[in-house]
């Protein structure tokens, strides 16, 4: 498994950036991590690199946010619906059909709804600022965007990139 460790937000910030320059529409990336992992920073990076010119905040309450971009960004979070139904609710298929990005916070909650092609990136803490992501891709498209992200990244100030066990 592929591991990318961060020094501080700055690095994770950029770490988002790479990936928005490899994104197409209708990917689909999936954070997971304990809360303050860094889900909604590296969410940040990913707008800051698609042009979205609006703060970008974690959509928690509002579950899911529209952001205008390069290629549109739908932030979706999970964190507060309790049962797979619940995301018909919000179209959330249909959301991720919609030709935008969709970067999906708490993504693992529903293993239901995970789509074939996607990438997960596991988000963990090691310290004050250091973060351990890892890469965890489904699909021909997820193991490809897995692998442009990562050759994207080696040349990044504060960004180690690993294999993990």
């Amino acid at each position: 498994m592929t591991q990318i460790i961060t020094r501080d937000a700055e690095a994770t910030i950029a770490l988002g950036e790479a990936l928005a320059a490899v994104v197409e529409p209708n990917d689909v990336v999936l954070l997971s991590g304990e809360l303050g992992a860094g889900k909604t920073v590296l969410a940040k990076g990913i707008a800051r690199g698609l042009g979205v010119n609006e703060e970008v905040t974690s959509p928690t309450f509002n579950i899911l946010l529209v952001h205008e971009g390069r290629i549109a960004l739908n932030h979706i979070d999970l964190y507060r619906l309790e049962r797979a139904e619940e995301l018909e609710d919000i179209d959330y298929r249909g959301t991720l059909e919609s030709g935008g990005v969709s970067v999906v916070e708490w993504g693992d909650r529903f293993a239901e709804a995970v789509p074939e092609n996607h990438l997960t990136v596991r988000i963990s803490i090691s310290g004050d600022e250091v973060r351990l992501f890892e890469l965890l891709p489904g699909g021909d498209r997820g193991r490809q965007l897995a692998g442009e992200w990562l050759d994207r990244s080696r040349h990044l100030e504060g960004v180690q990139i690993g294999e993990g066990s």
